[in-house]
């Protein structure tokens, strides 16, 4: 069954590109997804060709899991940010122990800090499970858009999600990322305010490109 709701996260189980263990753990309805999203990747895995699979997601649907496996965000329930970095250590290392499905799981329901981590994670899906989270804030993304050992997907992704590319904070900060796909900069450049143009367009960390291009919307003023 083909689902019509469509994201870079759902996208990776229609291409096939999720393991078994992967796959089972989403269709028991353990990941705590967004309703739509949650929704709709049970509805792909019930066609899964594997028959344990299927089933498994068949059941969960009919069981009307969805709803109460989403994550609900309510006030309160991160962490604050202050003292992540001293918690960063001991993070690492209970992650660094984890199988991708365990932390396929933590990326979505994690706290902020372990979301910044796995944000990073090799496993793609386990990187666009934790820019996923019905956890995840404007705020964060904000921070993650300035990450320079982010990967080109994840920023990519960022840039054209309409929601937060709306966001000033993130469009400057991905312009200011030198990691940034040279398309995503440059298509957010007519966004900026002048005097974040006049930065970039002598900032020699960015692509010379794109300071270039700075450097002509400038002069056409």
């Amino acid at each position: 069954m083909e689902a019509g709701f469509s994201t870079p996260f759902l996208d990776i189980f229609k291409r096939g590109g999720a393991d078994r263990d992967i796959r089972l753990l989403a269709a028991q309805g353990a990941l705590g997804l967004l309703v739509d999203e949650q929704r709709s990747l049970l509805e792909l895995l019930a066609g899964d060709a594997d028959r344990e699979i299927a089933r498994t997601a068949e059941t969960t649907l009919r069981a009307d899991s969805v709803a109460r496996a989403a994550v609900v965000v309510q006030s309160g329930d991160e962490e604050p940010v202050d003292g992540e970095e001293r918690k960063e250590g001991s993070s690492l290392a209970k992650i660094a122990a984890m199988n991708p499905a365990q932390r396929l799981a933590l990326a979505v329901k994690g706290t902020r800090e372990e979301r910044a981590i796995l944000i990073r994670d090799p496993n793609k899906i386990v990187a666009l499970a934790a820019l996923s989270s019905p956890k995840m804030t404007e705020t964060d993304v904000e921070r993650i858009a300035k990450m320079t050992n982010a990967s080109d997907e994840i920023l990519r992704i960022i840039g054209s999600t309409r929601a937060w590319a709306k966001n000033y904070g993130v469009v400057s900060a991905l312009t200011k990322n030198p990691k940034t796909p040279l398309a995503v900069s440059m298509n957010l450049l007519s966004r900026l305010h002048e005097q974040d143009v006049k930065m970039l367009s002598v900032d020699r960390n960015v692509p010379d490109v794109f300071r270039m291009a700075a450097h002509k919307k400038l002069s056409v003023k």
